[in-house]
């Protein structure tokens, strides 16, 4: 029997869910309270995937007030990646952007990260440059773009 994946606005019951999914995703995860926060400023742009009620991924976004989308953070549960969930939860937080008259949306990620860098590239995002010591253990980042529109002017 095939599970189906169902991509929706995140709900504070799928808290627990979302936290579980980013502790098996990072070596150094955000806390817990944090999606507490995130799910109050930017629940329009929380998003997760569920399959029969697992939690297995989820995208947080917000808008900035200059009218640029950011994707803040992204994970998909180990044993369910490479089925497009990530990609499908990506392109619902796009669209999403884009119906709020978002532009172009960035986002940053760990130079050392090469899967995620592909991944984003794979999107239509490209790389812009390089933010120094972006990371608390101080790694470098990429700063990412894509552009949503062409300028339809």
């Amino acid at each position: 029997m095939l599970l189906k994946v169902v991509i929706r606005r995140a709900r504070p019951s799928d808290l627990g869910g979302v936290v579980e999914v980013e502790n098996l995703s990072f070596d150094r995860p955000y806390p817990p309270d944090l999606f507490y926060m995130f799910l109050l400023l930017h629940g329009d742009l929380f998003y997760v995937a569920s399959v029969g009620g697992l939690i297995v991924g989820y995208v947080i976004a917000t808008k900035r007030c200059s009218g640029v989308g950011h994707i803040l953070s992204l994970a998909v549960r180990p044993e369910w990646r490479r089925r497009r969930i990530g990609s499908s939860l990506m392109k619902a937080v796009l669209e999403k952007l884009k119906s709020q008259g978002v532009d172009q949306v960035v986002l940053e990620v760990a130079v050392s990260n090469t899967r995620a860098i592909f991944f984003y590239e794979s999107l239509g995002f490209q790389r812009t440059s390089v933010i120094k010591g972006y990371y608390p253990w101080g790694e470098d980042a990429y700063l990412m773009v894509k552009r949503l529109r062409e300028d339809e002017h």
